[in-house]
């Protein structure tokens, strides 16, 4: 009677050493992927503060071009209210929508030659574009983080537990569609 109480024993040890480290292996990638998305925030907080300096410079230069200006604040502005709410979904389109009106504001920035000469905005452009650089790694991360985690989560026997602890699989950071088009050049 005492073996079969120890192999009993045994037995509900083991499935609680196996449960701690499966609920461990989830905590760590949870918090790996909650890392990588607090660097996507860095970034893109950097981002903000660039785009004002780079508007204010640009507007010096290209005072009839109002409409651009207006359009990248308004972009700046419903990425910055999304960044808030923490809502994935809604911070990747309004960052994508954000990426597509600062295109236009250095399209515009292309026809002065003055102001591609200016000290300042070079500056600002080169921080601007490593910052850019700085989130697509960002995003790079994040994406291979939620990888892992969302595998740890599928795979068995984690999914057996994952569910029951109320672990949910996380969303990729994406691009949107008109970002996948190809790019016309026309001269």
């Amino acid at each position: 009677m005492t073996t079969i109480l120890w192999v009993i024993l045994g037995v509900i040890a083991l499935i609680i050493v196996w449960l701690i480290a499966i609920y461990n292996g989830l905590i760590k990638a949870k918090n790996r992927t909650e890392e990588a998305w607090s660097d996507i925030d860095v970034q893109l907080k950097r981002r903000y503060d660039l785009i004002p300096n780079l508007v204010e410079t640009v507007k010096a230069y290209a005072k009839h071009e109002s409409g651009v200006f207006e359009k990248v604040t308004e972009a700046r502005t419903r990425a910055m209210a999304a960044e808030k709410s923490g809502d994935p979904k809604a911070i990747q389109e309004t960052e994508n929508m954000l990426a597509g009106t600062l295109k236009t504001l250095f399209a515009v920035a292309e026809n002065y030659p003055d102001l591609k000469a200016t000290g300042n905005f070079l500056q600002l452009q080169d921080e601007l574009s490593d910052t850019e650089n700085k989130i697509q790694a960002s995003r790079r991360f994040y994406n291979g983080n939620v990888r892992d985690f969302n595998i740890m989560l599928q795979t068995f026997p984690n999914n057996l537990v994952a569910g029951f602890l109320g672990f949910k699989a996380r969303e990729f950071f994406g691009i949107d569609e008109t970002e996948k088009e190809t790019v016309k050049v026309q001269f």
